[in-house]
């Protein structure tokens, strides 16, 4: 008997359908979820009058990573900050734009899970129009049940121990895709109404894709590996599907959403071009991890090149990392290149 879709039913009914399917849930992680769907809202009704408003362009200062910081940065990150801060349920949270864990005032209470986040990516496109998102990762305490304050040994987890992540994604229309390792649903969000409602059931990336995504700008920048990977995809083979079609926008959440729907591999390799920059440009715990546990459940592979992303153990909180992500035979291809496997 055929399964009935649950297309058309609010993100709050489906956060309530799986807290029903799971006996031990409390209802912390649902409560958790609604207030950054909240603060999500927020951003997006920000960022759909950005033109009007004087909230556009840089504010003249750089973040940690030397990257120029965007009014729409600030703004997303104070938003999200201040909307979960008080929700009950996290002990910690970490995000993109802050050098330090960012603590829970005293005032409120504390739970066990932390928000790992990148608040607004790829802001610097959102005067021309382009697609931009929020991406987030959520785990638990290493020791829940310590006393002890919250420390980095607790937050410094493999990304395999997530227990959500997903993504908004502010565009024609504003989307939320999300998985907590059942499966990937996408929600879009219906103006009218003001609400989040299921527009793509149990997401499934093509195993094989025919598309790439990269920055060839830097190919001077890379590795005889890495542009072995590209001068892959581009050469002419009909038993194969190639050449690739190249598809770049430059704001990672959107180039992976495309993929993730249409199939496809998305790479940001390590290159040579900024010296401060050694070990590629995106951050692990704020957008590595959290899209790689979305693309592996929808049946897809991330990797740094060589092992697994979720696998990698960070050392640091805004540790950086090579990313390969999308369809699995095409990141499996990479990875093949950046062993030696293949030449």
């Amino acid at each position: 008997m055929k399964k009935k879709s649950k297309v058309g039913i609010t993100i709050t009914q489906h956060l309530l359908n799986q807290q029903r399917e799971n006996p031990e849930a409390t209802g912390s992680f649902t409560k958790l979820l609604n207030e950054l769907i909240v603060a999500a809202k927020v951003i997006s009704r920000e960022v759909n009058k950005a033109g009007l408003a004087d909230i556009l362009g840089p504010t003249g200062t750089r973040n940690i990573y030397d990257d120029e910081v965007q009014k729409l940065d600030i703004f997303a990150n104070k938003v999200i900050i201040e909307r979960m801060q008080h929700v009950g349920e996290l002990c910690c949270m970490g995000s993109e734009e802050n050098e330090n864990l960012i603590e829970i005032p005293s005032q409120y209470p504390k739970g066990d899970y932390i928000l790992m986040f990148d608040p607004l990516d790829g802001s610097s496109n959102i005067d021309v129009n382009v697609s931009i998102g929020t991406i987030f990762g959520i785990y638990k305490r290493k020791n829940p049940d310590s006393c002890s304050e919250i420390s980095l040994s607790d937050v410094l987890q493999k990304g395999i121990n997530q227990v959500a992540a997903g993504y908004f994604l502010y565009g024609s229309s504003t989307m939320m895709v999300y998985t907590t390792g059942h499966g990937v649903h996408g929600f879009t969000l219906f103006p009218s109404i003001g609400e989040f409602l299921l527009s793509h059931e149990n997401i499934k990336i093509p195993e094989k894709s025919t598309i790439y995504s990269v920055n060839e700008s830097y190919y001077a920048y890379w590795d005889d590996k890495t542009r072995a990977i590209v001068d892959y995809f581009k050469k002419v083979d009909k038993d194969t599907g190639r050449p690739y079609t190249a598809r770049y926008v430059g704001s990672l959440v959107a180039d992976f959403h495309r993929n993730l729907l249409k199939g496809g591999i998305f790479m940001y390799p390590a290159d040579r071009k900024d010296p401060k920059k050694p070990g590629g440009k995106l951050r692990l715990m704020v957008e590595a991890n959290p899209l790689a546990m979305v693309v592996r459940e929808a049946g897809g592979y991330a990797s740094d090149g060589y092992v697994p992303i979720l696998d990698i153990d960070p050392g640091f909180l805004h540790q950086r990392t090579p990313l390969y992500i999308g369809s699995k035979k095409d990141v499996e291809i990479a990875e093949a290149f950046m062993k030696g496997e293949r030449k």
